[in-house]
């Protein structure tokens, strides 16, 4: 099977493609797709430079998130049959011609969604609505900050806020990539400088936010602190800026303030089998409609994997980068 393997970890030149790749093994609860589209996550980068756990179960394909139509299925599943149109999130495997997924995880595609839009949904719209509704109960009327509003999360989560009545505000080191998310529903956007809690403090009249969405880590938290409101919530999505911090106690039980973690690749099937059910019934008729939209910044054949980790490593991005890896049916 043709697939994306790593030889060693380090930098883009230890990414190959390989045509000897093992077929994957379909058990009795799983369903075979046939991939058209991946998308490609800092997960992914981290994970080839050896920075990244890889949860049990992976197999040794990257890529964790993809579309694709269904060509076989286990005999226990019900849910989906051959010939549907799926996506979804794995441990692994998705950069690659076919992979095995847990029929439970899988989300039908509407029929007013292409297979390409929807492999830029699940990874962002299912971490962006578990952080905003699940972990920080945002609710009609609030606020959030939404850093590196110009990545694929941060955009989802933009639009997320703006359908559910809040008021989102992001930062980001590109000022052109603040300009681009207010077609998202960006109401503030501000330069991640030494002034961003000022400014968000101005932007919701002294109050600050009720709910920060962070992926850097270490290196916001004490400014996190201070650009939250009372009783605000701060959700740690990632930790790319470094995950040792220091937290000032007093500052947090002042505010009557919590702080979240959250990840998705390595929680338990149950839980992303309810998510994925979730996804299906909540978000995806929500793209039917037009209510929302996924950003593409770029689509890379499988076979210029390595230029597609280079252009999210440059930063270049705006929205998520796809894989193409067989031609939409």
């Amino acid at each position: 099977m043709r697939a994306i393997v790593y030889s060693a970890t380090g930098g883009t030149d230890v990414i190959g493609l390989s045509d000897d790749v093992a077929e994957p093994v379909v058990g009795s609860d799983d369903a075979l797709v046939e991939v058209a589209f991946a998308g490609l996550n800092r997960a992914d980068i981290l994970e080839r430079r050896g920075m990244y756990t890889v949860p049990a179960g992976a197999v040794p394909t990257p890529g964790m998130e993809y579309s694709g139509i269904v060509r076989a299925v286990g005999e226990r599943v019900t849910t989906v049959e051959p010939g549907d149109r799926v996506c979804g999130l794995v441990v692994s495997g998705a950069h690659a011609v076919r992979l095995a997924a847990n029929a439970g995880t899988l989300s039908k595609i509407p029929s007013g969604v292409s297979l390409r839009d929807a492999a830029a949904i699940p990874e962002a719209f299912m971490t962006a609505h578990d952080a905003l509704f699940g972990r920080a109960a945002f609710a009609l009327g609030e606020s959030v900050v939404v850093h590196a509003v110009g990545s694929s999360v941060g955009l989802a989560a933009t639009g997320l806020a703006r359908a559910a009545g809040g008021v989102a505000i992001g930062t980001s080191r590109s000022p052109g990539k603040l300009e681009r998310a207010k077609e998202h529903g960006l109401d503030y956007g501000f330069v991640l400088d030494d002034k961003w809690v000022g400014r968000v403090h101005a932007a919701t009249n002294g109050r600050g936010a009720d709910v920060i969405l962070d992926f850097v880590g270490a290196p916001m938290l004490e400014d996190n602190l201070r650009a939250l409101a009372q009783r605000g919530r701060i959700v740690q999505i990632g930790a790319m800026g470094g995950s040792a911090a220091k937290i000032d106690l007093a500052a947090l039980m002042g505010k009557r303030a919590a702080l979240h973690g959250t990840v998705l690749r390595s929680r338990p099937l149950e839980e992303k089998v309810a998510l994925a059910k979730l996804f299906s019934r909540a978000l995806l008729p929500m793209f039917e409609r037009g209510d929302l939209k996924a950003e593409i910044d770029a689509v890379f054949p499988l076979d210029r994997m390595a230029e597609a980790h280079a252009h999210m490593e440059a930063d270049k991005n705006f929205g998520k980068i796809l894989i193409e890896i067989a031609a939409e049916t």
